[in-house]
């Protein structure tokens, strides 16, 4: 499952930097929420593909999906995970694509064509970075982390999300080295579990966003919640990924 999955995901590498070279058509599913060409393509390919392999999984993806539903055998499809950074041709987009059954991810890939950065996991079979095991960070100390986070595109509102965005750095921002901000959910998961990232937290994302990523995460040893500290469903509204040593005292600045 795992080398099919893999090479469906690196198929769609040229066509992903072709546009991530090229002049794009940008449109606006929001305010800041963008989507081009590439998005939709990528997509179709994807599908396309994913369906001759995964014949009784159902396709849940981020540009044909109207109504958010989670089927029993889901692929949940992210074609360009930081379209922003994409149409701005920032190296922090990637392909996102997390099979799960009965509620449970099975498998996931997540792929950065522009930095050849290819994580992927199987549940019970560990996490890899480019066919290398990998493993969250060690560390334990709060003060010696380096956390990222991710904006979400509510914030133009200016309601309750941007106020636990805002509340959450003032809070964590003292207690750490610092905090980093990629503009890619996915990336930043792979990025714990590789240990370059102590901590990762984020709000109002999609299943799309995640599917892959958290997996990635709990294979490599790491840990995934909400806010509360609790087991993370693809509903929930906060997402929290470590590498478990620093797990409690990030959860304590970003409780709601």
């Amino acid at each position: 499952m795992m080398t099919e999955l893999i090479n469906i995901v690196i198929d769609c590498r040229e066509l992903f930097l072709q546009g991530y070279h090229a002049d794009k058509k940008v449109r606006y599913k929001g305010t800041v929420d963008l989507v081009t060409e590439y998005d939709v393509a990528i997509e179709e390919r994807l599908s396309k593909n994913l369906q001759k392999v995964f014949t009784d999984f159902e396709i849940v993806g981020e540009e044909s999906t109207k109504e958010i539903v989670h089927p029993r055998k889901a692929i949940y499809i992210d074609p360009i995970d930081g379209t922003t950074n994409f149409v701005h041709s920032l190296p922090f987009c990637a392909i996102s694509v997390g099979i799960w059954e009965d509620g449970k991810p099975l498998a996931g890939v997540v792929y950065n064509p522009v930095l050849d950065e290819c994580f992927s996991a199987e549940c019970g079979k560990g996490a890899f970075l480019n066919g290398k095991q990998i493993y969250v960070s060690k560390e334990p100390d709060l003060q010696r982390s380096l956390i990222v986070t991710g904006f979400p595109y509510t914030k133009v509102t200016k309601g309750k999300d941007y106020e636990w965005v805002l509340k959450t750095m003032a809070n964590l921002l003292p207690l750490t080295r610092d905090i980093r901000r990629t503009g890619a959910a996915s990336i930043d998961l792979c990025y714990v579990a590789c240990g370059k990232f102590e901590a990762y937290y984020e709000c109002n994302l999609k299943p799309w966003d995640v599917a892959a990523g958290i997996l990635v995460v709990t294979e490599a040893l790491g840990k995934i919640s909400n806010e509360k500290g609790d087991e993370y469903s693809l509903d929930d509204h906060i997402i929290l990924s470590s590498n478990g040593l620093v797990h409690d005292a990030v959860l304590k600045q970003i409780e709601t």
